[in-house]
């Protein structure tokens, strides 16, 4: 275990601050873990998916004897040293050649992991083709309807948007969007049943991960037409083994924390009715009431509000020297 370390100046403890928990937490980073047996296949897998994660991504040029779905210390202990929630892991043996692992950490221990055989892969560089910048977020497409039913496709599904998504977005500008990433599924066995989670890999439809650049051409309209080009890489992985998550740990890595006041206000939260807060952080509310008669309204009574005497007899004399009606000369 690593030691706890009190800070003694400003930054280590801005350091030590940065990795605790937060209400929005930053993107996540990533761990590229080589075996003791490798081939070129894992080897151009992983550097093609490092491409894809980066700037949050540390590679290991070392190789290491790990083997996580029998001991997890190992990733435990770079989870905490890096401060890192996820990791992939390659290997290459007889009985499961160019497997991949894929991990997810919660608090520095392994929550979940699930492993894929790599059955066909073409890398980036086989593609003639522009590629997009690091660092952008990409858009996620999934094509089968098991990535929505079938428990393990849906596990495939949330440790793949973990893995790819970055900071969170209020807006999406048409000039961000670089390349598209669609995982979809080979056809479906029409024997696969949907909740038998210990069904053989081979009954298991393969999964292809392509890489797309989005070109956006002129339309004629403001809408642009969007064209997608190959990009690389181009995977097709096979299920094969998978450890679910802990039910308890999971309900506590899912629970979320409770909103401050001024975010409910500002509208992030339980929309409150007829409130709002401006630009100042002030708090403005509207109040509707029912129609109120006015006539008898009881104002407040003014002593400066009062007529003088003076002005009481200048009316006086006004109405004496009007003229009655009816009065005239006779005809």
């Amino acid at each position: 275990m690593l030691r706890t370390v009190k800070p003694r100046n400003a930054r280590v403890k801005r350091a030590l601050a940065a990795r605790e928990p937060k209400e929005v937490e930053d993107p996540r980073t990533a761990v590229f873990v080589k075996g003791t047996t490798g081939s070129e296949v894992l080897n151009g897998v992983m550097k093609d998916l490092l491409a894809l994660k980066k700037p949050h991504a540390i590679p290991f040029s070392k190789k290491n004897t790990i083997r996580p779905f029998e001991d997890t210390a190992s990733l435990d202990f770079w989870a905490d040293k890096n401060d890192a929630s996820l990791f992939v892991c390659s290997q290459n043996t007889k009985k499961r050649p160019n497997d991949l692992i894929f991990a997810r950490m919660f608090d520095h221990k392994v929550l979940d992991m699930i492993e894929l055989g790599v059955e066909s892969f073409i890398p980036m560089v086989d593609f003639k083709t522009p590629k997009a910048q690091p660092g952008i977020r990409p858009v996620i497409h999934f094509g089968s309807e098991l990535f929505d039913t079938h428990p393990r496709y849906m596990q495939v599904k949330s440790m793949f948007l973990d893995f790819f998504n970055g900071a969170p977005m209020t807006a999406v500008s048409l000039a961000g969007l670089e390349y598209v990433i669609s995982i979809t599924l080979a056809p479906t066995p029409p024997n696969l049943n949907l909740e038998d989670t210990s069904a053989s890999p081979s009954d298991l439809p393969l999964i292809h991960f392509r890489c797309y650049t989005v070109r956006l051409l002129a339309s004629g309209v403001r809408t642009p037409r969007t064209e997608l080009v190959p990009m690389g890489p181009s995977l097709d992985l096979r299920l094969r083994r998978h450890q679910d998550p802990d039910p308890e740990v999971l309900k506590h890595a899912m629970k979320q924390p409770k909103l401050k006041k001024a975010d409910i206000t500002s509208g992030l939260g339980k929309k409150v009715k007829n409130r709002e807060t401006d630009e100042m952080g002030d708090v403005r509310a509207r109040i509707h009431l029912k129609k109120q008669n006015l006539d008898k309204l009881q104002t407040r009574k003014m002593k400066g509000l009062k007529p003088t005497q003076m002005e009481i007899d200048g009316e006086a004399s006004d109405s004496d020297m009007d003229p009655v009606a009816g009065d005239g000369e006779d005809s």
